[in-house]
This record gives structure tokens, sequence and C-alpha cells, in this order.
């Protein structure tokens, strides 16, 4: 006999920003005006569609590769490592994460990005892997530049990276952003700034390390996103 599908968790909002930020201009268009209303998941949702290590050939955890032309993407080459825990601590494998990024010079391949700063012919900014049987995700990328945003006055994003994560079904996606350690555009930018706890905004920065690091070839920085909990990761709305 099939067990019942998972109950609706509501967020901990003394970890995530909420929906509604006034800092943060754009929320006020986008968030929610009334109480949000949980709709009960059925099997489809808490099952399905799933994400197997088929979903992430190889090579698209390389985003100095997969979108390679005619050289190299130009930048620092970086690599970014952690593992996807649970509230317990404990890995979640088979996890599909994706990962979307500016280039070095701060812009995206996308149409409303004009952005007065080069695009990199070997660089789309992308890339996707499944965590493995201890929850490590591993990708090689660029490290991407800062760039402004029109939220206020001489408003710049702080260089980060955009992390996507598929558990068992689409409707367990959770969305979060890593950040840098030392940027000092950190304390200017309400998007960092929206979690309410100093402990959660820190939580989103990724250490160095020199273990990770690959001597004469790449810096390491080590991330690991926490699902639930009073130590999860903040995520977006």
């Amino acid at each position: 006999m099939m067990a019942d599908p998972a109950p609706y968790r509501a967020r901990d909002w003394d970890v995530h920003p909420a929906y509604d930020y006034p800092a943060y201009a754009s929320t006020e268009f986008r968030a929610p005006k009334q109480p949000l209303v949980p709709i009960p998941h059925t099997l489809s949702e808490v099952t399905g569609p799933s994400f197997g290590r088929e979903a992430a050939p190889e090579g698209e955890a390389d985003l100095t590769v997969n979108a390679r032309v005619n050289g190299e993407p130009m930048g620092e080459r970086i690599i970014v490592t952690g593992r996807v825990l649970d509230e317990n601590g404990r890995a979640v494998p088979e996890t599909m994460v994706e990962i979307w990024q500016s280039n070095a010079a701060g812009r995206y391949i996308h149409e409303v990005d004009q952005h007065d700063a080069p695009l990199d012919p070997n660089f789309i900014g992308a890339g996707r892997t499944v965590t493995d049987a201890d929850g490590r995700y591993r990708f090689v990328t660029i490290k991407p530049g800062a760039y402004p945003w029109g939220n206020h006055y001489n408003a710049w994003r702080p260089a980060h990276i955009h992390f996507s994560l598929f558990g068992p079904g689409f409707a367990t996606r959770l969305v979060s952003q890593m950040y840098f350690p030392g940027d000092p555009l950190l304390e200017f930018d309400p998007i960092f700034n929206g979690s309410p706890s100093p402990e959660a905004m820190q939580a989103l920065v990724a250490d160095f390390s020199m273990e990770i690091t690959r001597p004469e070839w790449a810096l390491g920085y080590e991330w690991d996103i926490v699902l639930r909990g009073r130590d999860a990761t903040p995520m977006e709305g």
C-alpha cells in the first residue's frame, strides 16, 4: 500500500526572505497580496517527474567547456562544490542541481541584459549536475562579475551564482544564490540582505578552500546547501 503524500510544510520565515521586501523594489509588484493557500500534494507532485544521472550528461557541469566555440572563456576559472543536506545533516543524493550566472564582465546571455559589457562567445553561463551518494555536487566555471541593476541609485549586484535544486518532483524545486567571501558589495545588496537573520545571510557566502583549489589551475570554493530546519539555506520566493 502506498504511503500518503507528504504534508505541506510552510516556510520558516526566520530564515528565508519575505516575499515583499521594500528595499528590493520589484518585490512590490510580484509579491502575493493575499494570504497563500496551501494546495494538498498528490502523488504526481510528490513522486515525479524525477531526474536521474542521465539528465546531466558528462561535461554539463563544466561551464568552461560546455559552450566552447573557438577558445577558452575569459575570466578567472574556479571550482564550486559542496553538499546538499537535509535538516538533520544527512546527504541528499540524486538531486538535480542547476546553476546560471553572468560572465566575467558581469553580463548574461539574455536579450533583456543590455549592460554595457562584452559577451563571451565561449561562455553561456549555465550548467547542471546530479548529486552523488554523499549529496555532493561539483562545478567548474568562471567567476562572475558584478553588474548594475537599477534597483536604486548606483546599485550593483555582487558576484553571485544562481542555484536551482530539484527533489523528487517539479513541486520540490528550490532556488537560491551563492556569494563570494570578502565581496565589498554584499553590505549594499538588498537581495543578499533580505534574510532576517545575519546567520542566514552568511549561509549564502561560500568558503574559500585551499583543499579544493587546484595548483596552477583554479581557486576552489565550498558551499553546502541545507534544505530545511533552523540551519536552512535561505531560498527565494
